[in-house]
């Protein structure tokens, strides 16, 4: 692809996730955006041990404006908090959601095919949903690779395409008929993700994975929440149950509809 056209795929990627990021709703308080920011939490307490005063970079912002407000608890905990996201909008929600805290996060307009910080910058690295939206998805992987510390570690996470509840048919076929607004996703299987990583350069740690739960009752829910909110609590009992599954029976982590790796950059 020529300079020009790879400019103009930029162009159309960017201009989708700013009309996203304007015009999404806001996710928080629904019951499975509860259950999804107490996987990510038991991530980072499994992951990334002692947060304080480390530097940690996270590679979208679309959770800090519109999801589980991750990045603000690890602020809460002390890391010094970094992200870049493709989408001004998305950026200016998400610096709304550290307003009142103490953090000064560092967040940047830039794509993850280049990510705008130095070599060897991070300590800890959290991907979770956006190397799958890239056709180049081995180039952002070598980028987060490329700012993380040597023996930092990478918590890097996409959907799962042996997912038990089948999303990724779900997800393709919503998109068919243009009701996906997630735009283009790709889906892995956990030895593909460790292959891209391994070429990339990491070292793998273990395997794991976040939300055991059906996509389409996730889509359903938060459908309710955003256009009947008041009906949003009838999904608590079903939500929970899978919660209750994944917490219970670690093995069941393996089977979310993201799976991930905790990877180290060797020294």
């Amino acid at each position: 692809m020529g300079a020009a056209a790879t400019e103009r795929t930029v162009g159309v990627f960017r201009s989708f996730w700013e009309e996203t990021g304007e015009n999404f709703p806001d996710l928080s308080c629904a019951p499975s955006t509860d259950y999804y920011f107490r996987c990510e939490r038991r991530l980072f307490l499994d992951c990334f041990p002692g947060l304080s005063g480390r530097k940690l970079v996270k590679t979208d912002l679309w959770d800090e404006a519109k999801n589980t407000r991750i990045l603000v608890w690890a602020a809460r905990k002390g890391a010094r908090v970094f992200g870049l996201d493709i989408s001004l909008a998305t950026i200016r929600e998400a610096s709304g959601s550290f307003a009142g805290s103490q953090a000064r996060p560092g967040l940047i307009a830039s794509d993850l095919r280049g990510a705008g910080f130095i070599d060897n910058a991070f300590d800890f690295l959290y991907s979770m949903g956006t190397i799958e939206h890239f056709p180049e998805s081995g180039l952002a992987v070598r980028e987060c690779f490329r700012i993380l510390k040597p023996g930092g570690l990478a918590v890097i996470g996409v959907p799962n395409k042996c997912d038990p509840f089948l999303r990724p048919l779900m997800v393709t076929v919503l998109s068919r008929l243009g009701l996906y607004a997630y735009g283009r996703e790709k889906s892995f299987t956990a030895a593909e993700l460790e292959r891209m990583l391994r070429h990339a350069g990491f070292r793998i740690l273990s395997r794991t994975g976040i939300l055991f739960l059906p996509g389409w009752l996730r889509m359903a829910e938060l459908w309710v929440h955003v256009r009947r909110p008041g009906w949003s609590f009838l999904f608590g009992p079903l939500v929970g149950l899978f919660s209750f599954l994944y917490f219970k029976f670690p093995f069941l982590r393996k089977h979310g509809y993201l799976v991930a790796c905790l990877a180290e950059k060797p020294k």
